[in-house]
């Protein structure tokens, strides 16, 4: 029962926040929201006795959060940052449902096509070890992930180092 009540607690936080993010015309505000979920979801890891999971999403995401707050004050203008923004026209919002409602159309079809959800039904019984999630992780054989994970560290490098590029050349006009 407790449980329960924790994981209500959590998804209103959650919920509540991942709309306020959306919602909000304040770039640093919306990061902050955003932050609010990555927490919620963290918690709810907890809640399910995921501690590896847990622990990774406070660690990564809080990092990642920090690092988004950098590139929100070096990229984005001063007047975004102090609350002036444009408004958002009517048909861009009808555009911007109308892409939302494809994508999960799209993620709907591929679910279930490739029956995802059969098999997350059948391995639903089965515990899988923390020695097969971090071999899976770590491992450069075929379908571990240690190749794209540095494919990812690289390519956020090089985020890093345009967005310093970019608020430097804005600097010196």
């Amino acid at each position: 029962m407790a449980n329960l009540v924790v994981f209500c607690i959590l998804a209103v936080v959650i919920l509540g926040s991942a709309i306020m993010c959306v919602m909000t015309k304040r770039i640093m505000r919306a990061a902050t929201f955003l932050l609010f979920v990555l927490f919620g979801i963290a918690g709810i890891y907890f809640l399910l006795d995921y501690t590896f999971l847990g622990a990774a999403q406070l660690s990564i995401y809080a990092g990642g959060i920090t690092m988004m707050y950098i590139f929100a004050i070096q990229l984005v203008s001063k007047r975004t940052l102090q609350g002036l923004v444009e408004q958002i026209k009517g048909s861009r919002m009808i555009n911007g449902i109308l892409v939302a409602v494809l994508g999960i159309a799209t993620v709907g079809v591929v679910l279930l096509k490739n029956k995802f959800i059969d098999c997350a039904a059948q391995m639903a019984d089965k515990e899988v070890s923390m020695d097969v999630i971090g071999n899976h992780l770590l491992g450069s054989e075929k379908y571990q992930y240690v190749l794209p994970f540095e494919f990812i560290s690289v390519f956020l490098l090089a985020c890093i180092i345009g967005g310093i590029m970019i608020a430097r050349k804005e600097d010196k006009k």
